[in-house]
């Protein structure tokens, strides 16, 4: 009996210190012509190989995934399908960073720096038709060459009604001009690579175009931008874009398929009985959007689970819940440094895919995954970084070419040892900004229950009262010995009943 108290009282304790009442993860509402993966697998499911035809699927490197699927992941998601667990999958998987990131060996040996090779840039640099080692300029003169919109091998169907990928968007018409900005920009990059042939961007003086100070001939990114705006018809913006990252690319019989990866932020929600403050993954990327007599293209920037540190297209379609915020925009000279950074972090990358082959996921995690790039650029820029998660392991960035670079990547905060993200970087990475009513603040969001858990979690940051998550261990440690002293005291109390001086 008194083994049952105490067990009792153990529990209470431990309830207090993060466990919480059992939580039921809304499924409504929901955006239009959207349904939740739990849904979808609650119908699909029990369909022979289904299940582990999606999850090789899901293992892919597609182009916004938030991450590449890790085995403990995918025998983590296998889990919860096979023991229908659809709230857990509503809510996956729901890990702390020092959880998601694999567990990988810290290099310690000295590295002799490598030079790029030519199959490295192949596989880890989009160039189109240029290459290394080839001296080459290009003329911007002429429409590009390039096929539009690729009409096939961009959504797969994988039966059942489910299809994988998403179709054009409204930028798919510039396709064409689009990849060939992409192209060139990396490619321009990648004269700062040892060992390649000088490539170069051209541009002729035209009657009314372009001004006398102009130099028709770029070799880097920056260049280029600015040779683009010294005519005052073409038009150059950069944005610093924020949106939840597709977990799945996948929709079920014409609808899309709402599956977030969900981050333990480590913030307790306030007066939710100890529950945890769980996020979507965001995706970010610099936007280029370029307009004007001579080229009409939008392109991104941003470090991917393909591996590749690089410019590439940005016209397939985003489903609904995926939103979009700009959270800085840059124009003249701050456009062209952007546009510099980019290219710096560029061959940066391809030096670490040269030094470290063997890294996996193509150093995904371990050199860092999209947001690091752009909270980098972001902390020069604007003085400060306001995104989560950053997992770049500085231990890998000690190339002498690259310390620019680098030092970008030291400059901002790392959620590699478990330490809890600040609360500006959690709310500064959504994307969408919190409204003006403290109360509703992310009302915009419609992935079911986010919007509730953050708006009360915004609120108590702004006034001062959030609540933080301890190490287990402290708590567990804390309830051990607050129940041994119960237990000392009681027995102490009845051998005072009971000696003779009583």
């Amino acid at each position: 009996m008194r083994r049952t108290r105490n067990l009792t009282l153990l529990c209470t304790l431990l309830a207090g210190s993060g466990c919480h009442r059992t939580y039921v993860v809304p499924e409504t509402p929901m955006p239009p012509n959207t349904i939740l993966l739990s849904q979808m697998m609650r119908q699909l499911s029990a369909r022979p190989g289904f299940t582990e035809g999606l999850l090789t699927v899901l293992d892919g490197q597609s182009k916004k995934a938030p991450l590449p699927m890790t085995p403990a992941l995918v025998d983590e998601l296998r889990k919860r399908v096979l023991g229908n667990d659809w709230q857990g999958l509503d809510r996956f998987p729901g890990w702390p960073m020092r959880e998601i990131n694999p567990t990988l060996a810290i290099v310690t040996k000295i590295v002799q720096h490598k030079e790029t090779t030519s199959a490295q840039a192949g596989e880890f640099l989009d160039l189109g038709p240029y290459s290394l080692d080839k001296a080459q300029t290009v003329s911007l003169d002429q429409p590009s060459p390039l096929p539009g919109f690729p009409t096939e091998g961009v959504m797969t169907p994988l039966g059942a009604g489910v299809v994988h990928g998403d179709g054009p968007s409204a930028l798919a018409p510039e396709h064409a001009e689009s990849q060939r900005l992409a192209d060139i920009l990396n490619r321009l990059a990648a004269n700062k690579l040892d060992g390649a042939k000088p490539f170069g961007a051209s541009i002729s003086y035209r009657p009314g175009y372009l001004t006398d100070a102009s130099n028709p001939n770029v070799f880097t990114p920056e260049d280029f931008i600015f040779e683009l705006m010294l005519d005052h018809r073409q038009t150059v913006i950069v944005d610093d874009a924020r949106y939840f990252a597709n977990f799945a690319h996948l929709h079920y019989n014409g609808e899309d398929v709402m599956a977030p990866f969900w981050i333990d932020s480590q913030i307790v929600i306030p007066h939710s009985h100890g529950r945890h403050l769980l996020v979507p993954a965001v995706h970010a990327e610099y936007e280029w959007h370029i307009r004007g007599p001579l080229i009409n293209a939008d392109v991104s920037y941003y470090y991917g689970d393909d591996g590749k540190s690089e410019w590439r297209t940005m016209d397939q379609l985003d489903q609904h819940w995926v939103l979009e915020r700009n959270a800085h925009t840059y124009t003249g000279a701050q456009a062209v440094e952007v546009t510099r950074l980019a290219g710096l972090l560029t061959v940066a990358y391809m030096h670490q895919h040269a030094d470290h082959p063997e890294l996996p996921f193509g150093g995904y995690y371990t050199l860092g995954v999209c947001q690091d790039g752009i909270a980098a650029i972001e902390q020069k820029m604007t003085g400060t970084s306001t995104l989560f998660p950053n997992t770049a392991d500085m231990t890998y960035f000690n190339d002498p070419r690259d310390a620019e670079a680098n030092a970008l990547l030291a400059a901002i905060p790392k959620d590699r040892d478990g330490t809890p993200p600040e609360p500006a970087r959690v709310f500064g990475s959504l994307p969408i900004a919190p409204a003006a009513n403290g109360s509703e603040a992310f009302n915009a969001i419609t992935i079911p229950g986010l919007a509730e858990d953050l708006n009360v979690t915004y609120a108590a940051w702004q006034a001062g009262s959030l609540s933080r998550t301890r190490h287990a261990w402290i708590y567990l440690a804390a309830a051990v010995l607050l129940v041994l002293g119960v237990g000392l005291f009681l027995v102490l109390r009845r051998r005072l009943r009971t000696s003779p001086a009583a």
